[in-house]
């Protein structure tokens, strides 16, 4: 059982509409803040406080930048939003940029992990290189977020809470409208026993009937019935990621590529790389990918070499 002061904070994130993921997070990194100054409460510390447990993360555990930063992120909510105190300037010691260039497949090692991936996995991969989407996003589509007719994809509360739209490749429409009306009798079969797919938020309050809806069935659901995690009512949520993860594992493995680093998340990588590769625009591929910053997209630019194009090497001047 949490404390007070813990259920506070949850219940302020649950009132500002915050995902599970981001209050699993935010809480996690609350309790190793106050851990680390012995238990005592945040609202006897401060900036000080702060500053030395985020320059203790850089300097001892030699955390990566953004996991510096989701600390920083959870400290902030911590006070500004619950304790109502403004912080202001923390100058602490910054995280090392740990810079890794992402793994990618080539399309042949990407067509040999497929072949070796049942219906629905396969379909899942598919749409994480064909659509670039990240997991979490993919397991999240319903019904209403696939567009058939303009081949396109609504991606709901990414990344920053952000919604975008990418495309959906025609390779992928027979099988998903397959995958669809599976969901759909799941569900049909769910709604017998007044049990639907969890819905977000206070959805299920302003429209009790919501859950019988195909347009909010997910695509990919689960194969077990849940408590839904907010109001505790038995509800079918999406498949778990670590569902597609140990498929995916043996597909590598039985590829031949075991000795590769490869992750659902190599997949949208693939996508953003192959598509610069054909001369996509980078600003276009920006919007896809959901990127805040164009920054963070020219990494790809970087796999590819590209950032070197037009660049003469000075060894092409020495006679030889």
């Amino acid at each position: 059982m949490s404390s007070p002061f813990l259920q506070r904070i949850r219940d302020e994130i649950r009132l500002l509409g915050y995902s599970i993921r981001t209050e699993k997070t935010y809480l996690l990194w609350i309790k190793r803040y106050i851990l680390y100054h012995n238990k005592r409460h945040p609202a006897q510390m401060g900036p000080p406080e702060i500053r030395d447990f985020l320059t203790h993360l850089a300097t001892k555990h030699q955390v990566a930048v953004n996991t510096q930063k989701v600390a920083l992120n959870s400290l902030a909510f911590l006070y500004q939003k619950v304790l109502k105190v403004e912080l202001g300037e923390l100058d602490f010691q910054l995280a090392t940029k740990q810079r890794h260039l992402p793994s990618v497949l080539s399309k042949a090692e990407v067509a040999a992990v497929l072949k070796h991936l049942g219906p629905r996995d396969r379909l899942i991969i598919s749409l994480l290189y064909g659509s670039g989407l990240r997991i979490s996003e993919c397991l999240r589509l319903r019904v209403q977020d696939i567009h058939f007719d303009r081949f396109a994809i609504t991606v709901r509360s990414g990344k920053g809470d952000k919604d975008r739209k990418t495309l959906l490749s025609p390779r992928a429409v027979e099988p998903l409208k397959k995958a669809i009306e599976a969901a759909l009798l799941l569900q049909q079969q769910d709604n017998e026993r007044g049990i639907g797919p969890s819905l977000p938020n206070a959805l299920a309050k302003k429209f009790p009937n919501a859950f019988k809806s195909p347009a909010w069935m997910y695509v990919f659901p689960s194969a077990a019935i849940c408590q839904h995690p907010l109001t505790g009512v038995l509800c079918r949520h999406h498949l778990h990621e670590t569902v597609v993860r140990k498929a995916l594992k043996s597909a590598v493995a039985a590829a031949g590529l075991g000795g590769k680093r490869v992750s659902c998340h190599t997949f949208r990588h693939s996508f953003a790389t192959h598509l610069l590769e054909a001369g996509y625009d980078i600003r276009n591929l920006q919007e896809l990918m959901g990127h805040s910053d164009v920054k963070t997209t020219q990494i790809y630019t970087h796999v590819l070499g590209s950032h070197f194009a037009g660049t003469r090497s000075p060894l092409e001047d020495i006679a030889l």
